[in-house]
């Protein structure tokens, strides 16, 4: 049975007191309860901080890039053992602002990838499409050229290894979102293409994740749908009424 999953990525957000603040109300809210299960993805410089605060619970850290080397001449970047040894068990791979601003391509994004499925952590791996390919019907094509490219030569043992996000670039902080319809159609065709890159059994154990402006008030809509597993959610999982909101959606 396959893991529903919500998600917190602060991005550049948030201080040392207000990480803290919010790390431990969130750890208080969600104590032992492991369904759904919950993750953070603080900045780099709070991870510590974030781990400290959510030990004692169910609560699960997780960074939100990684280096796809173990270590090196690459100033500001972490690896799978560095981020492994402050608390992580999870990291994000492929978000779109790190394709867009960054430039990281998908033969790097592999690389990640191939790193951290053979370490300590799970990626979680973040795919989707320009408001531009949604328009000329290029979506498929986008997704299906993202998962074959980034997954390339990735062996797991089972789909509990890797998890995925969709996210639509054009609804990432826009305030826009996919309708259930137009994500579920996207979700049921990504589980089909992972049955096609590892297996039946693989692709239908593995978590895959909806992201793109969800909030509570659109959150149980969405996640009822049969193959979103849960959300990777942005700017409202920085406040504890609209994240648990959506934490109650499930």
């Amino acid at each position: 049975m396959r893991k529903t999953i919500i998600a917190g990525n602060w991005k550049m957000n948030l201080t040392a007191v207000e990480a803290k603040n919010l790390a431990r109300s969130i750890a208080d809210y969600v104590g032992k309860r492991s369904d759904p299960l919950v993750i953070l993805c603080p900045p780099s410089p709070l991870l510590s901080i974030v781990g400290n605060e959510i030990a004692a619970s169910n609560v699960e850290l997780s960074a939100q890039n990684v280096h796809s080397d173990d270590l090196g001449a690459f100033t500001g970047e972490s690896s799978d053992t560095m981020l492994h040894s402050v608390g992580c068990a999870y990291t994000l791979i492929g978000h779109s602002e790190r394709r867009a601003i960054f430039n990281e391509d998908d033969d790097f994004i592999n690389k990640k990838v191939k790193r951290v499925v053979a370490g300590p952590l799970k990626p979680i791996l973040c795919i989707g499409e320009t408001l531009e390919e949604r328009e000329q019907g290029k979506t498929n094509d986008r997704i299906k050229q993202q998962l074959r490219d980034d997954l390339k030569n990735v062996r797991i043992s089972s789909g509990e290894d890797l998890i995925i996000a969709y996210e639509p670039v054009w609804a990432i902080g826009t305030g826009k979102t996919a309708t259930p319809d137009q994500a579920e159609e996207v979700h049921a065709y990504i589980r089909q293409l992972l049955e096609e890159i590892f297996t039946e059994n693989t692709a239908n154990a593995m978590s895959i994740l909806y992201g793109g402006s969800v909030k509570p008030e659109n959150a149980v809509e969405i996640l009822a749908q049969p193959n979103i597993d849960g959300a990777l959610v942005g700017g409202a999982s920085l406040t504890m009424d609209s994240f648990t909101g959506i934490i109650n959606s499930v």
